[in-house]
């Protein structure tokens, strides 16, 4: 291949199917292609004497489709292009960042509105709580702000599976900064609230290795009614298990589900409901 287009030969070899040539010459000249009209015109005007069928299939395929694709409408242009976005960050880093705030002021959120003692009366976000990180997931990964949407929603693995990696992802990094913000401050609420959210997150991955994510966030959800929400409703005080001491029991917690989830990461790629 010349500095400029590729040879009549190398075009030749590669319509061959190109076993002759090696690996990086064939990228080279791929690439040579997407870039080059005259030598893609070169390739196109070989197929016919190298490779009759290839020419006879393009052919069918074009007198097929050529009246559905002069029939077909152009897409819609978006009223309101994204055109806010720095164009030295990658769209995919803008709902990441978008969850680590949400989830930040979640956990403000529900540290201004709890009880100004450890046993007062709890706030009423306290019954959701492990699952107001989720909506922040939820809401920040949304077709205006995620790239890869289509894609995303149309694999076998999407929804809840999807949104709780997310969450455990988005948890895991901005809980160690709570935390340590924390052990220096003195203030222990805000990761006191996310600590909870981030061990049942990893937890009900785990275990939906074994019964499927869906069985298995369901049964925690049973257990958060039956050990929190229930002492919380029936009583007004904040439960034995959220409170500051109980932090290291969550993060062991954590830990022994995140360790499951990479000791069973095969397991997700088996069919489950």
């Amino acid at each position: 291949m010349s500095a400029e287009h590729a040879s009549a030969g190398l075009i030749g070899a590669y319509l061959r199917g190109g076993s002759d040539l090696p690996a990086d010459t064939v990228w080279a000249l791929e690439a040579h292609l997407e870039g080059c009209a005259p030598c893609r015109g070169l390739l196109a005007a070989a197929v016919p004497a190298a490779a009759p069928d290839v020419a006879v299939l393009v052919d069918s395929v074009r007198a097929a489709l050529g009246p559905q694709l002069d029939a077909a409408r152009p897409a819609p242009v978006r009223r309101r292009p994204a055109r806010w976005r720095p164009a030295w960050a990658a769209p995919a880093v803008v709902p990441w960042l978008l969850t680590a705030l949400a989830v930040v002021l979640l956990a403000l959120a529900l540290d201004s509105s709890g009880p100004p003692e450890p046993l007062g009366r709890v706030s009423p976000l306290l019954l959701v709580a492990p699952v107001l990180p989720l909506c922040a997931a939820a809401a920040a990964w949304t077709p205006g702000l995620d790239p890869a949407h289509e894609l995303t929603a149309a694999t076998p693995r999407s929804g809840l599976p999807l949104l709780l990696r997310r969450t455990a992802a988005a948890l895991a990094a901005v809980v160690p900064v709570l935390l340590t913000a924390g052990a220096l401050t003195g203030e222990m609420t805000a990761a006191q609230w996310l600590l909870p959210s981030l061990a049942f997150t990893t937890t009900a991955l785990a275990l939906g290795s074994v019964v499927g994510v869906g069985r298995a966030a369901a049964a925690l959800v049973a257990v958060w009614a039956a050990a929190v929400a229930a002492p919380v409703w029936a009583t007004g005080r904040l439960p034995f298990v959220l409170r500051p001491e109980q932090l290291p029991g969550w993060a062991l917690l954590f830990a022994l589900g995140a360790a499951t989830v990479l000791l069973r990461r095969r397991a997700y790629a088996a069919p489950r409901t």
